[in-house]
This record gives structure tokens, C-alpha cells and sequence, in this order.
């Protein structure tokens, strides 16, 4: 297997100083898995163009332990058409790249770079470029038993119980003075902390909720008087876990909870470790706001009630009333492993730690051979867990979640597709996912979905059946239709929190 590196991967790795804890963790997957690391000549030129000429000398001796590609990639029809919107001589070395990929010499590119994964979209190569978190992902997904860490769960422990002398709070003590006198202050206060087997953090977070009366002339543009949520302290080791996710639906669960207008956290821009962490917000609906004392940035997420179609996430947790719906069975099989949120009563909670990618996303995915498969981005889904083993469906079947559609992959083409749509957030292996494949000659779809929220009391079938939401001798094989009016019932018998819910 071959592994193209990008240049600011190269940087980052082998630069005096590490900036990103998961750097080493890539390496080490690199080497066990046997991927020769390669690099662009192209890149090497990057490199020496970097401003600081005594990090050009270090890696330029660093380089040696890398292979240098002897040739470049002739460019396909694709490759010379996206050329043309090349506008510098950075997006030119970036298409050079995709060449590789796009010609089969490499396996893989691993990049941070946005505009490479555009790029990769456009060229249907998406499948096979990898931020350093997804290449994660990936291959802890597919080698469960090389992993570091046999067991992830995230907690709340008091700050008087965690060690802030640890390695993983040196980024805070670099970028704010006197934190750990702060974080001493906060000992009898909570934080949510993900540990690994071996005890070490390898998540943190620490939420400050904040009233009408709090001071912002920090703060420029100041803010107005509202109540709001602070992300107070957030760090989270990419691993290929999904941490990331797993700590963004904890602060919209708070925000939700606590009736808050917007959401909003300060945070410097100098690491990739942060540049990364801006982009996660990003994608979570956080937008740039301003700065607080002239250098930290503010970002802010609005959190009035609304909902974005296009991209859920933006206005996540929201879904709209006026949105279809449709209800669609899971096998208790696979039903926790994919929703580990709505775990039943029944089911051993130390069954399902969050050890896996899939189970701590946000974003997951379904896949259906429903003759139904019109669904829309922004359309609501009920989620339906099959009979137990152990009791009739009439009582054992039940309604347990709600998520929102993404997106809808359809006309799937071949295996390959079919594994780069599903492998990242599916609860199946490879071999899984391929046996899926063969079963018949229906080809699957797949829809990408957000898990919102767990129903607090799940109705079984017969309740089910008693409002009308399905029938008992018609239950869903696939997707089916639920009215408004059987929706709004379920809710009710499920005493379920609609803030959630836009009218």
C-alpha cells in the first residue's frame, strides 16, 4: 500500500516543534499497516519555500526517510480540466497530487488541506483522500484489534479529580497564563472527560453557563444581553473515534437543556490541532465573530430556534414539524451498536462503550433496500428496533430514536463505491458490507442521517398500533410514511422534550 503525504502533513510531523498529538498516532498506523510513506516532488519544493529557513534545514534532512516520487502522473481528461481553475501555484501542486491518485500510483493522499478534498469530491476520488482523522477512522474501523484503545467513554468528573500536571494540558498552559492556578479554582466544578482503557484523557470539556448580566467588554464586537453557553475548555486527540462528534452533541444537549440563545467559545489560531478544531465547529454551524483581547478568536453558534435543509448540521439539534417523515425497522443486532444512545433497558450498557467510530458520530448511516428510497435532506426518521429474541413483537418491538436525513447515496455503482459510502459510520466491517452487497440483486442504498434523539419512553408495536402509527399486521419493511398527525401522537406517548422540534 502507498501513501501520498501532503506538504503540511510533512511540516507538522517533522517540524521542531509537534503541534498535533495525532501526528504520531498516523505514523504508528502507517508503519504497522506496512504503508510506504511517499511524498510529491512537488511538495519537497513547498517545503523549501517555507518562511523559516531552519525548519526548511530540518526537514530537508528529515526527507531522507521518506520516498520522493521519481515521476509525475500523467493528467486524465479530469485532471487537465480541473487544472484550468487552478489559480496559483499552490492549487497546481494540489491537482498534481489528485494526478496520483486519479492514476492509481498511490493507494491514498493524506491531507488538511479543504481544497484538496473539494477537489477529490469533484473527481470522485473523495473515497480515497483522507484528513488525518478520517485515515484514523478508517483504519481503527478496520483493525478493531490494533487499535490503542479497547474502551472510550465519556464522563463527568470534577476538575479536583483530574491531574492537570498530564502532557495533555500543555497546549492550555502554552496559550493561556496561569491555567493551572485556573483550573485548581475550578475543583469543585464539572467537566466532561474521555479516558482511555489505561486511564490516560484523551478529550476534555468544560462548559460555562452564562447570564444576562455577563461582562463582555472583552469581547469586540461586544455581545448583547442574552444567556448563553460557553465552551469553556475543549481539547479532543483525534484517534479515529469520533470524538469530536460525541463532544458536540454534549454541548447541544446542554444548550438545549438550559434554554440558551447562542453558543460561543474563544480560541487561538496558530496550531493545526486548533485549525482542525475551528473546522469541526464550522461544520457544526459556528461562525467567526470577532476577537476577545485583540488576538484569541470568537466563534458564535446561533442557537434560536431554526432549521437549515440543505446541511443539518447547521442548526442541529432542530428539525422541522413541517418536514415528512418515515418510520424504518433495525434489527436489534445492530440497533445499539448504531444508536448507542438509545440503549434499552434490557441491554448491558458495558456492552456498548464508545470504542467505535460509528457509535460516537454523529453523522451515521442506514443502509436500505426500501422500495421507498425518495427521501430528502432534512426529512425526519423514526427509527423502529425489531422484536426481541426473548418476547413476541407485539411488546417487544419498539420506537427508540429520531434523526434527520442528510443525504441520500442511490444508484450506487459497484462494491468499491459502495464501501467508501458506508465504511466511515456503518455499524458493518468490510466483509460485512460486501456480503450486504451480494445478498441480492436489488442494489442498497445508503442515508447518511444525524442522530437527534433518543425517545425517553420507547412505545412498543401494540402502543404503536393503538395511535395508528403503524399496524400491527403492517409493519415497516422498509421506509414508510408516518402522518404529521401519527408523528405528533408518538411524541406524546412518548414524553418526549420537543424543544427540539420548529413549528
Amino acid at each position: 500500500m502507498r501513501a501520498l503525504l501532503d506538504t503540511n502533513i510533512l511540516i507538522h510531523r517533522e517540524g521542531r516543534r509537534v503541534v498535533r498529538d495525532d501526528i504520531g498516532t498516523l505514523f504508528r498506523w502507517l508503519e504497522e499497516l506496512k504503508y510506504e510513506r511517499l511524498v510529491h516532488p512537488d511538495s519537497v519544493e513547498e517545503v523549501r519555500k517555507h518562511a523559516d529557513r531552519e525548519v526548511v534545514q530540518t526537514l530537508e534532512r528529515k526527507l531522507e526517510s521518506y520516498k520522493t516520487l521519481k515521476t509525475r502522473a500523467p493528467d486524465t481528461s479530469e485532471i487537465a480540466k480541473l487544472r484550468e481553475g487552478d489559480a496559483d501555484a499552490n492549487d497546481v501542486v494540489d491537482t498534481s497530487m489528485l494526478a496520483e491518485v486519479a492514476a492509481d500510483r498511490v493507494d491514498v493522499l493524506i491531507t488538511e488541506d479543504r481544497g484538496i478534498h473539494r477537489k477529490a469530491a469533484l473527481l470522485g476520488l473523495a473515497g480515497r483522500v483522507f484528513t488525518i482523522d478520517a485515515f484514523l477512522e478508517k483504519v481503527t474501523a478496520e483493525n478493531p484489534a490494533l487499535a490503542d484503545y479497547k474502551v472510550l467513554s465519556v464522563k463527568k468528573e470534577l476538575f479536583g479529580n483530574v491531574d492537570v500536571s498530564v502532557g495533555f494540558f500543555d497546549s492550555f498552559r502554552a496559550d493561556y497564563h496561569g491555567f493551572d492556578g485556573w483550573f485548581n479554582r475550578k475543583a469543585d466544578e464539572t467537566a466532561y472527560v474521555c479516558r482511555s482503557d489505561d486511564g490516560e484523557i484523551v478529550a476534555f470539556l468544560y462548559l460555562k453557563r452564562e447570564g444576562l448580566d455577563e461582562d463582555y467588554r472583552d469581547i469586540e464586537p461586544p455581545f448583547g444581553r442574552a444567556r448563553r453557553l460557553k465552551i469553556g475548555t475543549l481539547k479532543v486527540v483525534s484517534n479515529g473515534f469520533k470524538l469530536g462528534e460525541r463532544f458536540m452533541k454534549i454541548v447541544f444537549d446542554n444548550a438545549l437543556r438550559y434554554g440558551v440563545s447562542a453558543i460561543y467559545v474563544t480560541i487561538f489560531r496558530r496550531t493545526v490541532d486548533q485549525y482542525r478544531l475551528i473546522r469541526l465547529l464550522e461544520d457544526w454551524g459556528f461562525a467567526y465573530h470577532g476577537t476577545k483581547n485583540g488576538d484569541e478568536l470568537v466563534y458564535v453558534r446561533d442557537f434560536a430556534p431554526r432549521v437549515e435543509v440543505a446541511d443539518p448540521r447547521l442548526t442541529f439539534p432542530y428539525i422541522s414539524a413541517g418536514a415528512r417523515k418515515w418510520v424504518v425497522p433495525i434489527y436489534p443486532a445492530y440497533h445499539t451498536e448504531l444508536l448507542p444512545d438509545s440503549i434499552l433497558t434490557t441491554e448491558d450498557p458495558d456492552d456498548f462503550e464508545d470504542n467505535k467510530p460509528n457509535r460516537n458520530a454523529l453523522s451515521k448511516v442506514y443502509i436500505s433496500r426500501s422500495y421507498e428510497r425518495a427521501l430528502s435532506p432534512g426529512e425526519i426518521i423514526v427509527f423502529y428496533r425489531t422484536k426481541s429474541d426473548d418476547g413476541p413483537a407485539w411488546y417487544t418491538s419498539v420506537a427508540t430514536s429520531i434523526g434527520v436525513v442528510q443525504e441520500v447515496v442511490d444508484g450506487i455503482p459497484d462494491l468499491k463505491t459502495f464501501l467508501a459510502a458506508c465504511r466511515k459510520r456503518s455499524v458493518f466491517t468490510d466483509a460485512e458490507l460486501q456480503k450486504h452487497w451480494d445478498w441480492s440483486r436489488t442494489r442498497p442504498f445508503v442515508v447518511n442521517f444525524l442522530f437527534v434523539y433518543s425517545l425517553p419512553k420507547r412505545p412498543n408495536l401494540k402502543a404503536l398500533d393503538e395511535i395508528g402509527f403503524v399496524k400491527g399486521s403492517a409493519v415497516p419493511r422498509g421506509f414508510a410514511r408516518v402522518s404529521d398527525e401519527s408523528f405528533e401522537k408518538l411524541l406524546r406517548i412518548s414524553n418526549a422534550d420537543t424543544r427540539f422540534i420548529v413549528r
